[in-house]
């Protein structure tokens, strides 16, 4: 299998030591062409990508001459804002050739743990893509406290191929994956190609192997990374990033490391949805609804009978037919006030009713029917 060949939607992490490589702190611009070539590659074929970048604290320090001293936090947050717009600009000059067009993405923690922001993020990021651009995702260092932060780029991305669904993870680091030791200070330590399951045993092997230089991960938060993806559907895959078109030296058959995922992005979603959620409100649905819910379409306002609750947008509903029997549970795309006048009404007439149009109370993607809902 060609993972990434065959992956629709792919999250690319970049540490720090490869886009600050340059000499005193700049940006390794031939690197970047490197992987810039890869990115294109990649949109060539129909496939779609995000970046996670790494290196604004790193290209700040030059520019603010902290040099290589330790740094507290509001000098961290400052180097932050100092180096974003270089590291930005280092983007776009490597995606510009090709055509692409980088977008800068900003995040803290909150955007992917509150439902409301994650939410929104998901759809600036879709939209992106659905738009051809190339997102260029960093943490927002320069407001994230140290209580209020991810720490480092390797959980960062993988929260975002969870968000946006991605199917494959790979991250860049300066090893070609895992080993059974850290292969720097141990000769017989060996290679591991493919992880199915990250045990106690698979934790002990990255122990305390972290790189040195500009980075602030390691092994350890690699596979921390594999985790979370692997419980979202998504494959991650660690690889060597200094070579200098990385991407395609995986597809030529170079040596890394696979955590293969536990399910699908699909059903990881439907699961949060249906079993992590707290529902604010219901929706209660006609005959008609119900017939389409169950294949598969999304639930329009046209068929929607009442909706109770004080529930918002975004926020979790349980779905249910005229007899009062649960069919599923699903995200609405309008509050609660706005659901409630748009009753019944066909599509094209909500904008007239709201100013404005969201699209179906419930979108398909998120919705996730119970298997009575399915099946009766």
């Amino acid at each position: 299998m060609n993972l990434l060949g065959d992956a629709r939607l792919i999250v690319l992490k970049v540490g720090s030591a490869l886009v600050a490589g340059g000499a005193e702190g700049t940006p390794n611009r031939g690197w970047l062409t490197g992987i810039g070539a890869d990115l294109a590659r990649l949109r060539s074929r129909g496939q779609k990508a995000i970046v996670v970048s790494s290196g604004a604290v790193a290209l700040g320090r030059g520019r603010l001459g902290f040099g290589a001293k330790a740094l507290i936090l509001a000098e961290k947050q400052a180097a932050a804002a100092a180096g974003q717009s270089v590291l930005m600009r280092a983007w776009e000059e490597a995606l510009a050739p090709w055509g692409l067009v980088a977008a800068q993405i900003l995040l803290t923690l909150d955007d992917t743990e509150a439902r409301r922001r994650f939410l929104n993020a998901r759809a600036t990021l879709t939209t992106l893509l659905d738009l051809g651009a190339i997102a260029v995702v960093n943490e927002n260092d320069t407001v994230a406290t140290q209580e209020l932060r991810y720490g480092d780029n390797d959980r960062l991305a993988a929260r975002v191929a969870q968000m946006v669904g991605a199917d494959l993870l790979v991250l860049l680091s300066d090893v070609d994956g895992l080993y059974t030791a850290d292969p720097r200070h141990d000769a017989a330590a060996r290679h591991v190609p493919v992880v199915h399951d990250i045990t106690s045993e698979i934790e002990a092997m990255a122990g305390s192997a972290n790189g040195g230089g500009l980075g602030s991960g390691g092994m350890a938060t690699k596979i921390a990374a594999a985790r979370i993806a692997a419980g979202a559907g998504c494959a991650t895959l660690i690889a060597l990033g200094r070579d200098e078109s990385p991407l395609k030296a995986v597809e030529n058959g170079v040596r890394s490391t696979l955590f293969a995922p536990t399910t699908t992005p699909a059903a990881a979603y439907k699961s949060w949805i249906a079993g992590s959620l707290a529902p604010q409100g219901s929706l209660v649905v006609d005959d008609g609804a119900v017939a389409a819910l169950r294949t598969g379409k999304s639930l329009l306002a046209a068929g929607v009978r009442s909706a109770d609750g004080a529930f918002g947008k975004g926020d979790a509903v349980v779905l249910r037919d005229l007899g009062g029997r649960e069919l599923g549970r699903g995200l609405s795309r309008y509050d609660a006030a706005d659901a409630r006048r748009i009753l019944g009404l066909r599509s094209d007439a909500i904008a007239d009713a709201l100013g404005y149009a969201a699209g179906p109370m419930v979108h398909a993607d998120d919705l996730a029917l119970t298997r009575r809902g399915r099946e009766d």
